[in-house]
Parts: structure tokens; C-alpha cells; sequence
């Protein structure tokens, strides 16, 4: 049963979050005294790796618009802290019929948005309603990702997954669907379809791209007056600077301890580090592994944030070499993940099999393994008559991602593992944000690398989430067409049930891995750092990490 699969996975996930005392019971945070252990009040400083593009969720796909949207907005769902099990929020229940197609939630009473609009079953559908009526620009990938992935379409569209919103009383709304979705309860937890305050959403223009430079994401609202129901308010916004958010006093749930939290953009790790040292900031995200045991030994906290993720080695079926599986066979027998892995990546990380970490239902525990065989790597080159082969291998730099803290190391270490086994590499490095993600997955780059690094954190608990995501159709990243592969994904998809998925996903993990698009890597644990003085901090796996149970001692 999918409830019985989610638990363990939360238990599991539970402890490996629970470190040390950041990671103190949640509600035990929440007993504060005047005695100095977890004060009230104060203020919280966060450091992110990069400025949140805007604060509008539903237009957002990056993690640092999300962290901090975690803390202003809330979705119908959430997870059980350290877990990617569900939990409530804004809905207290919920149930889905057998048939998959329609979802019924009852709702939190007494919740209020920040500007004092009341949340309750018309603000559910009005929000539904907004996402399914965007037009023209605001139905582009880099605008609306998570919705058009994931409903499939706007009003109009044959292809949309949604049908209609009813509100049945102020605390009953049910979401209809056109085709079932497995995981549409799971997806509510993402940060995209938040609750926001529709009063707000008309006031300050969200939708509206005039004077934004044609972009709906830099309206008034996205930029000045995000509204959510969450522990915190939004205050200020210093662009490339900080984002500082206030305690909301009229908040329904367990009020935030700290009175003001602020969010500063610090995008050089080796800096992060500085500034966590000399007090600046009392704690930050993604930490280089060589800093880990340093800090630690200076009595700094460090959290190991569960890993719900996957570093793969993307091979581009766009170059004739890579068409030939016996070439993409030979380079995942060449490389050895566990020296990757100590080399490079920090401690907890595990190597991967296929590309989804082991507590996503669909996981095979068989799937064909292509284990460190340098021998092997040459004689298949050999049998493709590559024994010269020249790979073009990317890598992105001024970054890093909970999945691959340090690229330039990544690619080092792998370079090595290939040129041993007589591959030439020629380095393709790029900036992160646009050149190398439009070099990797779009048109214009599909001809500029035959390799690379690239990865995914989880957004949920769902299968599609990992494998649908990279395989679903004909894309430009890995570069092939394989229409049975694509079917089996869709009607995957579309199953009821996630009992009922759980075989489907499995044979098809077991496709692909015959099939070797890539090279699945590693499942990394991302490090977050802390003063010695924070508590309260509960790592996720999915990165749900809302800040109320944060206190700062004396």
C-alpha cells in the first residue's frame, strides 16, 4: 500500500534528519523560555547560493524562490518535517475517488491571507482558475513550468488535465480532473501551487505583463506584494542583496519564534563560509565538502539534508558516437562512482543505479548495474571501433546544487576515470544560468557537447517526478526517440493508483537502464551549516523547511 511505502521512507528519512541539537523535536522548539535557550525574538540570517528570480510561486521552478516562498506561502498539503511524507495544512483531509478524477479537500477554518482576505474554498478555486486561464506568454515553460509539466495544458487545450474547481461550502472544494493523476495529492506540496490571496493576485496585477518587459514574473505583485498564509510576511526586497520577511502575528499555526528572518544572497561558497565563521550569517546551504570537517571542528553544526536526489552523466544521442549503446555501456563501466564519491561529494552520499533515489515508489531492485570495469570499458569501445573516441564533455561553473556541491571537481574526477581507459575529453565548461542550461537543454546547444553533468532534486514522492521528468518525451538533453519508452511513461502516468504504479515504474526503470541514456552517478547529501546558537532547523528532504521553529539562543 502507498501509505504503508511512505512511512517507512519517512521514518527512514527521519532519522537521518534528526542531527544532533538542530535537529530537536519540532514542537519541543516551540517551548520557548526567557532563560536564553530559544528565546523569542530576534532575527534568523540565512544564506542563499543565488537571488530568487521573483516571489510570485507559481511562476517559479528554482529552489532559492521556493525557500524563501516556503516561508510566506502554503499549499492545500505538506510534509511531515525530515520526511516526504504527507501531512496537513490548509487542509485538514482529504480523499480521491476510485477512479482517480476527482479530489476532495476540507479546509483549515479561521485562516487568513496577510492582507486579511479570508481563505476558504473560493480562494482555492480562484487560484486553480488563474493557473488554468493563463494565456500567451504566461503558458511558456520558463514562466509556468511546474503547471504546464504537470496539468498538461490551459483552458482550451485538448491535452489539460484539469476540468473544473467546485466549492461545495466555505471549507469543502473538490478539484475534477479530465485523466486520472496518481501523485496530484503529492504535488500539492510544491511550493507552484501555493494558496495566494486573490484580493492581492487583482490589486497589484500578477498576470499582467505591461511594464514588466513582457514578463508576468516581474509584475508589482511578484516583486512587491507576494501574499500568502504563511508564518511570515514578505517585508523587503534588495535585489542581489536580501529578502528580509516579518513575523506574521496573526498566523493560524504554531507562531514563528524569531521576529524577523532575513535571506541574503551570498553566491561564492568559499564566502558562505567566511561569513558563517566571522558571525555574519548564522547559517547557510550546500556546503562544500572540503569545508565540512573544518567547520565541524570549529564547533559549527552541520546538517546532512536526506538525499532525494540524483548527479547523473547525460549522454547526447544528438552525436553519432553516443547513439551506439555499446559506446554509452563502456563509459558507465568506466567510471568508478565510490572514488567519485569519496573524492568529491560529501559524506552520506550514495552511489545510484537508476535514476531515482531508493524511497521513490517504482524502484528496482534489479535493474541491469554496470559495475567499475575499466577492461570491459575498452573492449566495448573496441567492439564499437571507438577506440579513439573524443568526447566533448560539459560542466557547469559559478555554481553549486544540492546535487553536485563542487562541478569543476565532478568533472575532474571523471575525466580521469575516462581518459584511463583511452577516452580524450575536451572540456565544455560554461556559467550555470542561462549558457549552460541552454546549452544542455536547449535547440541551439544540442550539437555543442556529446556529455554532461546535470541532476535533479525531488520535488515529491512520485516516480514521474524523476524518470518522467528526463524521459517523458523527445527532448533535446539526451538527444533520443524511443516512442516505446515514451508510451510506457505516459500510461504510467496516467494509472490511478500508485499500487498500480509501482510495477509499471519498475520495468521501466529496468528499460532504462538497458537502455543507458546516461549514467546515473550518485544520490548526494547536501550539507547545511549553523552557528552553534541556532535550533530548531529540520533538514528535508525535499527542502519543505519553514522557518517557525527556528530560535537563536544568547
Amino acid at each position: 500500500m502507498q501509505r504503508s511505502i511512505l512511512r517507512r521512507a519517512g521514518a527512514l528519512l527521519a532519522s537521518l534528519a534528526l542531527v544532533g541539537g538542530l535537529a530537536a523535536c519540532a514542537e519541543s522548539q516551540r517551548e520557548f523560555d526567557a532563560g536564553g535557550e530559544g528565546t523569542e525574538g530576534g532575527t534568523f540570517v540565512f544564506a542563499a547560493s543565488s537571488d530568487p528570480v521573483m516571489l510570485d510561486p507559481a511562476m517559479a521552478s528554482d529552489g532559492e524562490t521556493f525557500r524563501v516562498a516556503r516561508q510566506i506561502f502554503e499549499g492545500l498539503v505538506s510534509t511531515v518535517p525530515g520526511t516526504t511524507e504527507l501531512a496537513p495544512l490548509l487542509a485538514t483531509e482529504w480523499s480521491s475517488s476510485d477512479d482517480g478524477l476527482s479530489h476532495s479537500f476540507t479546509l483549515r477554518e479561521g485562516v487568513t491571507f496577510h492582507d486579511g482576505t479570508p481563505f476558504d474554498a473560493d480562494a482555492v478555486c480562484a487560484n486553480f482558475e488563474r493557473w488554468y486561464n493563463w494565456t500567451g506568454i504566461n503558458q511558456s515553460d520558463n514562466i509556468t513550468y511546474y503547471y504546464g509539466k504537470l496539468f498538461r495544458g490551459y483552458k482550451g487545450d485538448e491535452t489539460a488535465l484539469y476540468e473544473s474547481c467546485s466549492a461545495e461550502s466555505p471549507t469543502q472544494v473538490t478539484i475534477n480532473l479530465t485523466s486520472p493523476f496518481a501523485a496530484f495529492v503529492q504535488a500539492m506540496t510544491l511550493p507552484a501551487f501555493s494558496m495566494q490571496s486573490p484580493t492581492a493576485l487583482e490589486q497589484h496585477n500578477a498576470d499582467d505583463t505591461a511594464g514588466t518587459e513582457d514578463d508576468p514574473r516581474f509584475s508589482e505583485y511578484a516583486t512587491a506584494h507576494p501574499t500568502g498564509t504563511g508564518p511570515f510576511r514578505f517585508g523587503s526586497w534588495e535585489r542581489d542583496q536580501q529578502v528580509t520577511l516579518e513575523r506574521y502575528d496573526e498566523y493560524w499555526g504554531e507562531k514563528a519564534i524569531i521576529s524577523q528572518a532575513i535571506i541574503r544572497t551570498i553566491s561564492d561558497p568559499t564566502a558562505r563560509t567566511q561569513e558563517l565563521q566571522q558571525g555574519s550569517i548564522d547559517g547557510y546551504d550546500l556546503v562544500a565538502p572540503a569545508d565540512l570537517q573544518p567547520l565541524q571542528d570549529a564547533g559549527f553544526q552541520i546538517q546532512n539534508r536526506p538525499a532525494f536526489n540524483i548527479l547523473y552523466l547525460a549522454l547526447n544521442q544528438n552525436t553519432p558516437e553516443m547513439k551506439d549503446v555499446r559506446v554509452r555501456r563502456a563509459i558507465a563501466h568506466a567510471i568508478d562512482k565510490d572514488a567519485l564519491i569519496s573524492q568529491t561529494l560529501p559524506e552520506g552520499t550514495l552511489p545510484a543505479t537508476q535514476f531515482m533515489p531508493e524511497m521513490v515508489n517504482g524502484y528496482a531492485e534489479d535493474v541491469t548495474t554496470y559495475d567499475y570495469d575499466p577492461d570491459r570499458a575498452r573492449a566495448l569501445l573496441a567492439e564499437a571501433g571507438q577506440e579513439d573516441l573524443t568526447i566533448r564533455l560539459a560542466y557547469p561553473t559559478g555554481v553549486s546544487r544540492p546535487y553536485m556541491p563542487t562541478p569543476e571537481d565532478t568533472f575532474v574526477a571523471i575525466q580521469s576515470q575516462l581518459e584511463a581507459v583511452g577516452i580524450t575529453i575536451e572540456p565544455v565548461a560554461a556559467q550555470w544560468s542561462p549558457d549552460y542550461l541552454d546549452m544542455v537543454q536547449g535547440e541551439a546547444g544540442q550539437g555543442a557537447r556529446d556529455a554532461h553533468f546535470l541532476g535533479w532534486t525531488g520535488d515529491y514522492n512520485d516516480p514521474d517526478n524523476f524518470v518522467g521528468t528526463f524521459f517523458g518525451q523527445q527532448g533535446y538533453e539526451f538527444g533520443f526517440d524511443n516512442p516505446e519508452l515514451f508510451d510506457a511513461l505516459r500510461e504510467a502516468r496516467g494509472l490511478p493508483t500508485a499500487e498500480e504504479q509501482i510495477p509499471a515504474y519498475q520495468e521501466i526503470n529496468r528499460t532504462i537502464a538497458e537502455f543507458v541514456p546516461g549514467v546515473p552517478l550518485a544520490h548526494p547529501a547536501p550539507s547545511l551549516a549553523f552557528s552553534e546558537n541556532v535550533q530548531g532547523y529540520v533538514a528535508s528532504p525535499v527542502q519543505d523547511e519553514v522557518w517557525n521553529t527556528v530560535s537563536i539562543t544568547e
